[in-house]
């Protein structure tokens, strides 16, 4: 699937995905009420956070790589995927000291 807008999804994934589309296209746009839409859909302050972080992640890695014109080390691709697919609790350096 090319375009999530026209995929069949759960409210709250398409309300994710929508978060992340207007991040990525338009950050300066966002708003409390983008966080609230979220809220109102039943994902908790910590999936909201974990869903801005990995938006927000995935494009410094690629604009990095592709700004330095360097292709991403294999072993760092895996950790890379595994920090996505984590939970931000599971982020010892995010969650240090609030808990």
């Amino acid at each position: 699937m090319h375009d999530y807008t026209k995929a069949d999804l759960d409210p709250q994934t398409r309300g994710m995905l929508d978060y992340t589309a207007k991040l990525t296209r338009d950050p300066g746009a966002m708003r409390e009420t983008d966080v609230q839409k979220l809220r109102d859909l039943g994902l908790s302050d910590e999936q909201i956070l974990s869903t801005a972080l990995i938006a927000a992640m995935y494009a410094f890695m690629t604009r990095l790589a592709d700004g330095l014109g360097v292709d991403v080390q294999q072993d760092r691709i895996e950790s890379i995927e595994r920090w996505l697919t984590g939970p931000a609790r599971e982020q010892e350096w995010l969650m240090k000291g609030h808990g």
